[in-house]
């Protein structure tokens, strides 16, 4: 029997975690310079910029050294992280049906347990993290996953909510599949290859799979 794997970004996909990030980023700045810097003020791609290039912009010095220090205690405390609906009962239902499923994400390993409820890290076969391999849009992540699974490319689907999430999927041989509930927008997801744009995070489940063949006609057609 083929093996079959679905594999997710977390923030902005299985994660609603958008507010939460915001407020990190605010309350690193306010650390920082000194003044108060309120969600309101950062640039309106705060939540799909990285990090380190919102803090510059807003005058942050040393913005990698201070997100070392802060980010970790600013993100635990920060309120606002919830599942999206329909989340973990979609992973129970790929996981009742025998498909392998994995997180590809750019958080650090360690956050993992105080970010995602203990429900939902049970239903995944495989968690990459960012110290495991190069961050997205580098296929590396999605590779190592599917090769810890046993599943090839061609027979697993990648659902992510930004660009860097779609461009790795391609780079990996894998069907894209943009959460347009996330951050990032559709027509952007579109822009950046995706073979759909889902709107509702209850298509979570055993039909993110049948868009295999979508992808490999959008894949022919480039």
């Amino acid at each position: 029997m083929v093996r079959r794997a679905v594999l997710f970004d977390m923030d902005g996909v299985l994660l609603d975690s958008r507010d939460a990030v915001l407020a990190t980023l605010a309350g690193v700045a306010t650390a920082s310079l000194g003044r108060r810097i309120t969600p309101a003020d950062l640039p309106p791609d705060a939540a799909t910029t990285p990090r380190v290039e919102v803090l510059a912009g807003l005058g942050v010095p040393h913005p990698d050294q201070l997100c070392e220090l802060w980010w970790d205690a600013a993100l635990a405390t920060a309120a606002g992280t919830e599942l999206f609906p329909g989340v973990l009962d979609g992973l129970m239902a790929l996981r009742d049906e025998g498909t392998a499923t994995g997180l590809v994400t750019l958080q650090l390993r360690s956050r993992l347990s105080w970010l995602l409820p203990p429900a939902v890290l049970a239903q995944l076969d495989v968690t990459v993290c960012r110290e495991d391999a190069a961050p997205k849009p580098a296929p590396d992540g999605i590779q190592l996953a599917l090769d810890t699974l046993g599943v090839s490319p061609a027979e697993a689907v990648f659902l992510g909510d930004s660009t860097g999430d779609m461009r790795a999927a391609l780079a990996a041989g894998v069907t894209p599949i943009g959460a347009g509930w996330g951050y990032a927008g559709g027509q952007a997801l579109r822009d950046a290859g995706a073979a759909v744009v889902l709107h509702d995070p209850g298509w979570i489940g055993p039909g993110l799979l049948d868009h295999r063949a979508t992808a490999s006609v959008t894949a022919r057609s480039r």
